[in-house]
């Protein structure tokens, strides 16, 4: 197998053209790809025209296209029997090897004004504060049982993090994943079952935000498009729907 380079190469083009000629909104046409190239470069794994997080922090990848190219240097970077997940501009259409364990629409949404609302105030027993790696297995835990996507040990490296407390118990949690000049994603945002219907998702979201346009940031966020309960709540923080990706989970079975 060969080996895995590790160093990015602003000149690979992309779905979009050439990566030097891309800037502004465009860059969210490939976000994950365009992370990895930018906001994210210092933690991409790189073969070819493919570029990848490492395992350990999730399986989001990105290629600038469905030609065999891509997906065979995409191989290189999921390893045997490894798992990546993209977000493709048409139905996932992978080459031998490869088999598709999830799909699905997306919605991109992109933050364009705030609506009014009320603030929500917390209950006296639950507390609100920043998550830091000693936080990270209660992370893990919260997002196995909630599955608002992947989330591993070092998910919260991708950047800052807040989540809500009840007797010192991590309940609802949101953060921010992928990174591109401009723009930040709101992401892993969950509550527990017991704890739902409290607000504690917008109460997260908004205090994420505002950490993103404290940096001069816009946000942005991918949701299942089925998800209407979700795009309802986005919608009220002041979300808008920008375009639609195909999600595919893959396995490479070589």
């Amino acid at each position: 197998m060969p080996s895995i380079d590790l160093t990015s190469r602003s000149s690979s083009s992309s779905a979009t053209g050439s990566f030097d000629t891309v800037a502004g909104p465009a860059l969210l046409d490939n976000p994950i790809l365009n992370s990895l190239r930018t906001g994210h470069s210092s933690l991409a794994l790189t073969h070819g025209v493919a570029r990848r997080f490492p395992a350990d922090i999730g399986p989001l990848s990105g290629i600038p296209d469905q030609t065999e190219e891509s997906y065979e240097d995409l191989r290189v970077l999921a390893g045997p029997l490894g798992d990546v997940a993209l977000f493709l501009d048409d139905r996932p259409a992978p080459t031998a090897g490869w088999t598709l364990l999830r799909g699905g629409l997306l919605d991109q949404m992109i933050f364009a004004s705030p609506r009014q609302r009320q603030p929500q105030l917390l209950p006296l027993e639950a507390e609100m504060r920043p998550l830091t790696a000693e936080d990270a297995h209660a992370m893990v835990a919260l997002a196995t049982l909630t599955e608002p996507g992947p989330f591993h040990l070092r998910t919260l490296e991708l950047g800052a993090f807040f989540g809500i407390f009840h007797n010192c118990r991590l309940v609802a949690m949101a953060g921010q994943r992928l990174s591109l000049p401009g723009y930040v994603e709101v992401s892993a945002v969950c509550t527990h079952p017991d704890f739902r219907g409290r607000g504690y998702a917008p109460a997260l979201m908004s205090t994420v935000m505002e950490h993103i346009g404290a940096h001069g940031k816009t946000p942005i966020l991918h949701s299942f498009s089925s998800n209407a309960a979700a795009i309802a709540v986005y919608r009220g923080l002041g979300f808008t729907f920008r375009r639609s990706f195909h999600l595919a989970v893959l396995r490479n079975d070589l």
